[in-house]
This record gives structure tokens, sequence and C-alpha cells, in this order.
């Protein structure tokens, strides 16, 4: 990560720069020219984490440059992260600093936050949490009206809830997310929510037919998407995701939408009839008349068995955070597919990385 101060002005420049880049790895597969969809130049990013420095009774918040990891960079002012963390890093290092209790043997603050305004700080320590320790958060917590958390070795005190609650405004309509404290959530709201419209966009509506879901994290996508397909089964391997989607079905009032926790590779062994599985007793797997598939992987891309698997479908919306595996499945998708839509969305910026979504159908 660099540590330069931000220039929105050379924002524009390096998008460009960024987007050239990226396109010409897929020129050799011919794809659709790509719809961009860049960022906020500042404040785009609803998490961050800091290592606390201390010096004498003071400590301030500090990151580490891989270039001198054993230097802390001293980090007053952060305009990467959200206006909401933003604007609560001093005061409540203030408020922190005032109380030995609060500030001893401190050595990390990490910070959740969403575009609706929740806010989630875990005060990670060196030593044992005790009621004191508590006291004084809750009023710190009551103060800021936010939630906290405190960790140490074996120890997690949640002082009111682990999680926020985002409103993610998509197409003129909010969904509601339960985003836990640990979670993977994505990073860039307003990119996100770019990416869930367009996903909507390429699926249409399809009421007699079912949504396959691989990677579904904590209901992102699946919750928007609900209301466009008859069914959708979805399949997750974290806990922590399962547990959250399982919630935010509710508060969206999704009853449409089955959530397996196995692993892609598992459901597509299932669905390919290799294999039984228990926790499928109750799910009739023949019922489902799937004819679109969205996958959302990790950066290793799809495994070989589903990458297969996938291909079967009429439609494919692939969402990848890495071009290099997301090129080579798609040297095999386009085989028995065609590319209909590619877009880039800058989930973060003044980096290399760029979050890619590709929509194909069958081949006639």
């Amino acid at each position: 990560m660099s540590f330069s101060p931000l220039n929105p002005a050379e924002y524009p420049t390096l998008l460009t720069e960024k987007v050239d880049t990226v396109s010409a790895r897929f020129e050799d597969l011919q794809l659709p020219q790509a719809e961009i969809y860049p960022s906020a130049p500042e404040h785009y990013r609803l998490r961050a984490e800091f290592r606390i420095w201390h010096e004498g009774e003071n400590f301030f918040y500090a990151m580490f440059d891989p270039a001198a990891p054993k230097v802390p960079v001293r980090i007053d002012h952060f305009p990467t992260a959200s206006q909401t963390i933003c604007t609560l890093m001093e005061p409540l290092r203030q408020a922190l600093s005032e109380q030995a209790i609060l500030s001893t043997r401190l050595y990390q603050i990490d910070f959740l936050s969403t575009l609706s305004g929740d806010m989630l700080v875990t005060l990670i320590y060196h030593r044992r949490l005790d009621d004191e320790w508590q006291v004084a958060a809750e009023a710190v917590a009551a103060k800021f009206k936010i939630q906290i958390i405190g960790r140490s070795k074996k120890q997690k005190i949640v002082l009111d809830r682990d999680y926020v609650l985002e409103q993610l405004p998509v197409d003129g309509k909010h969904y509601a997310y339960h985003q836990y404290e640990g979670g993977f959530t994505q990073p860039n709201g307003e990119v996100n929510a770019k990416m869930v419209s367009w996903a909507k966009a390429r699926c249409g509506q399809n009421p007699e037919t079912d949504l396959l879901e691989l990677y579904c994290g904590n209901g992102n996508f699946t919750i928007p998407l609900a209301s466009h397909f008859r069914r959708v089964l979805a399949t997750e391997i974290s806990k922590t995701s399962v547990k959250a989607a399982h919630e935010n079905f509710a508060m969206n009032a999704v009853h449409n939408a089955v959530m397996l926790r196995m692993s892609s590779e598992d459901l597509t062994s299932a669905l390919n009839k290799e294999r039984s599985f228990r926790r499928l007793a109750n799910v009739d797997l023949d019922s489902y008349a799937i004819d679109t598939v969205l996958v959302d992987p990790p950066r290793a891309g799809l495994d070989e068995a589903s990458r297969e698997f996938i291909a079967g479908f009429q439609r494919i919306v692939y969402i990848s955070c890495n071009p290099e595996t997301l090129h080579r499945d798609l040297e095999i998708l386009t085989k028995s597919h065609v590319v209909q839509d590619f877009a880039l969305f800058d989930q973060f910026p003044y980096t290399h990385h760029m979050e890619s979504g590709v929509f194909l159908t069958k081949r006639a």
C-alpha cells in the first residue's frame, strides 16, 4: 500500500491507465468494450485497520509500509476511509487516551462503517479486559453512538452487537444487511451498489426459472436478485456469512431463497448427482429449473469442476476480483458461451486491483 497523500485530481488519469492495463489483458478474448464504473476519489473505503503506536502516555494511529515494515507511519488523516471513519478517528483517539484503562496496551483499532452511517469499532489489546474496562468502554460507545467490541487473547467482549446495519441503495430501493465484524463485505459501498445494479440489469425478470449462486457471502447479490427469479439456490462456506445471510433474508422479506452452508465444489457434485449430503436431505434439487448462475469467487477463481459445471447453464454472471484467474476461466467458458457484457468496477482506487463483471450466454 502507498502512503503518499491522495490527489483526487490524479484519479481520472490513474483510472484510465488501470482500465487500459486490464482491458489489454483480455484483448485475445475479443470481449466487448468495457463499461467503466469509477469510485469516488476520496472517502470510499468502509473499513480501516490501524496499529496503535505508543509514545509515553500518548499514542497515535499507525500503518507500516512494506518497504520499511518496522517503521511506523503516523496516520493523522486517512482520506481513503469513509467520512464516518475520518470524522471519528481523532475524537475517539483523544477519548481513549484520557483513560488509562482504555489505552494501556491497546494494540490495534479496527473500524467498520456503512453508507447508512452505522459504525463498529474493535479495540484490540495485549492484556486481559475486565469489568472496569467494560464500564469505561460503554461510556465511550454512548458518547459517540457507536458499537464497540473489546478483544484480547482468547477474549471477546461485545458491548451491544458485533455487526453494523447497512442500507444499500440500489436502483431507488434500499436493501438491509447485517455486516459482522470479521465477516467479508465489499469494502467500497458505492461501487458495490453499482455492481449489484449491473447484475440486476443483466439478469432481467425470470418468473419461471431459478438462479444458482455460488460464493454468495452474506447475500449481497442474492437479496436484490431474488425478486428477479422464481427461486434462488445459494451456497457459501463461511459460517459467519451464512448466519448473516439468513438474517438478511428475513430483514428483506426474501422467502424464495435457500442458503446452503457448503462449498461450491460440494454443491456442484450434488447437482451432478455424484455425491449425496445430509445437509441436502430437505432440499429437492430436482425441483429447480436453473437457467442462470452467478459466481463471485475468491482470487483463485473457479475450480475446474465448478467451471465445467456452470458451462451447462444458459446464462452466467461472473463477478471477479482477479483479472488473471478471470482470464483463465473465460478461456474455457467462451468455448461454450458468448460474452455479452464486460464491466470494470474500481473498488480499490490508487491500486492495481480491479473488480470485473462478465455476462455470458450459451452459444446457439
